[in-house]
């Protein structure tokens, strides 16, 4: 059986779902961000005591088809940019196409339709967050950052992280009171 489940984006989560899954009693065969794929299927109560329990934590079951594509979609771009040491070396909707093996601009279209904003956007969100978290952390220089987020330049960068948060990142940084958001609530 696999379960489809709304924002799982660390390990944390993983490690979450896992836990309330093994009080069920579950063998699960993988966990991923966002699936679960366990050997027996649940009862309809078990999953719908599941689906509460989940939802406490900030969680929710995805029933359509739709919905779980979306959360693909987020799931693949927070994996790359949050978890992955690889930078995307190819344009984005190529990317999200072969991954997914979907159509660019099905996806694109189904997602701005339901998140109200563009998978580019959602991108970019994710990024600065990234570059965010990397500035705080104070341990590489804005050029090293651009380099490893994938940026052409640390000019690049800072022309992308004003126009996202309204500060350059030399500010950004000095700031003693830095507003990172969560990564699922972007």
């Amino acid at each position: 059986m696999h379960i489809y489940i709304k924002n799982m984006v660390c390990n944390r989560c993983i490690t979450a779902v896992k836990n309330e899954l093994e009080k069920l009693n579950a063998n699960i065969r993988s966990i991923d961000l966002g699936e679960v794929e366990i050997e027996e299927d649940l009862s309809p109560q078990e999953l719908t005591e599941l689906g509460i329990t989940l939802k406490q934590l900030g969680f929710e079951i995805i029933n359509d088809k739709k919905g779980r594509l979306i959360e693909q979609i987020k799931n693949e771009i927070v994996y790359v940019i949050h978890h992955s040491d690889s930078i995307l070396n190819t344009n984005l909707s190529f990317w999200l196409a072969d991954k997914l093996h979907y159509d660019y601009t099905y996806l694109s279209n189904l997602f701005s339709e339901v998140e109200g904003t563009t998978i580019e956007k959602y991108f970019i969100a994710q990024r600065i967050e990234k570059v965010k978290e990397l500035l705080v952390y104070d341990e590489l220089s804005l050029s090293e950052i651009a380099e490893a987020m994938g940026y052409s330049s640390a000019a690049y960068l800072s022309s992308q992280f004003k126009k996202v948060t309204g500060f350059t990142p030399t500010y950004y940084k000095s700031v003693k009171e830095n507003k990172r958001r969560k990564i699922d609530e972007l």
